[in-house]
C-alpha cells in the first residue's frame, strides 16, 4: 500500500526583506520545529524511499534538519517545478512516481500541499486528522496519506488521511 507524507517546510525568517522568496532561510523557530519533527519521524519509522524536495532555500534547510530522523540512504530529488505551484501540479508530480516507491515524502509549500492533502483524503480519513488539516496545514506539520493501487491512479478523494501532525503537537 503506498504511503504518501506531506511535509510543509517549517517557519521561514522575514529579518531580511531584501532576500528573494525562493531563497528566504529558516527561522530560529523553524529550525527548533523541523528538529523535532526530525524526532517524531525516528521515533514513529518513518522512512521514506524518496523523498522529492522545493528548490526553495526553506525546504532545503528543512529537509536538512529532517534527515537527523530519516534513514542514512535516503534517495532526494530537489526540483524547482515544485516551488509556487497548486495541488494540480503537486499531483502531476505525483502520477508520475515510479511504483517501486512505496513511501513517499514531498516538502513543500502552501496553499498546494494544503489543498492536495484535502483533495486526496476520501471519506475513510481519520476524523481527528481531517479536523486538524481543515483548521490549518501550519508550517512543520506533516499530512500522512495512504491509498491502494498505483501512483499513476491516484486521485482526488483516492486516499486516506492516516495523521495529521503539528511542531506544536510535539512540544
Amino acid at each position: 500500500m503506498p504511503t504518501l507524507h506531506l511535509l510543509r517546510h517549517a517557519k521561514s525568517s522575514w529579518d531580511d526583506l531584501r532576500v528573494a522568496d525562493h531563497d528566504r532561510p529558516l527561522s530560529e523557530r523553524g529550525e527548533r520545529a523541523a528538529a523535532a519533527m526530525a524526532a517524531y519521524l525516528r521515533q514513529s519509522g518513518i522512512a521514506p524511499d524518496l523523498v522529492l524536495c522545493s528548490s526553495a532555500r526553506r525546504t532545503a534547510d528543512t529537509l536538512a534538519l529532517l534527515r537527523r530522523g530519516l534513514p542514512d540512504r535516503l534517495a532526494v530529488e530537489t526540483r524547482r517545478d515544485l516551488y509556487e505551484v497548486g495541488a494540480g501540479d503537486l499531483l502531476d508530480a505525483l502520477l508520475r512516481v515510479p511504483d517501486t516507491v512505496e513511501t513517499l515524502m514531498l516538502v513543500g509549500h502552501n496553499p498546494g500541499l494544503e489543498d492536495l492533502a484535502t483533495a486526496l483524503a476520501g471519506p475513510d480519513s481519520d476524523p481527528g486528522s481531517r479536523e486538524a488539516l481543515a483548521r490549518k496545514f501550519s508550517t512543520g506539520a506533516l499530512a500522512t496519506l495512504a491509498f491502494d493501487g498505483a501512483w499513476a491512479a491516484l486521485a482526488a478523494g483516492g486516499a486516506r488521511l492516516t495523521r495529521f501532525i503539528t511542531p506544536k503537537d510535539l512540544v
